[in-house]
């Protein structure tokens, strides 16, 4: 999982051209908020997209059934599974 990079401060900077700051502020008035509310809803909202896609794993309909029929009824171990289990320490 990637880490979080957090700091002790609410404040975050940021450098940006006039141009996108002008549409920034257009937008945020059109929505009647102001700047900083306007951009951190609308990051946020990226955020969120960003951390779904990254938390959900989507499969066809044809590989979900597979998926629960080797939950239900998983294979026998073969060699390769067996050496590698007992290759692992005995205390994770």
């Amino acid at each position: 999982m990637a880490r979080t990079a957090l700091d002790d401060t609410n404040r975050m900077n940021l450098r940006i051209k006039p141009d996108a700051k002008a549409r920034l502020m257009r937008a945020a008035a059109l929505r009647h908020t102001d700047l900083t509310s306007f951009v951190t809803q609308s990051a946020l909202r990226a955020a969120d997209a960003v951390i779904a896609e990254a938390d959900v794993t989507k499969v066809s309909e044809r590989d979900f059934f597979r998926i629960l029929e080797l939950l239900d009824n998983p294979p026998k171990p073969n060699a390769r599974l067996k050496a590698a289990a007992a290759a692992l320490p005995k205390s994770l």
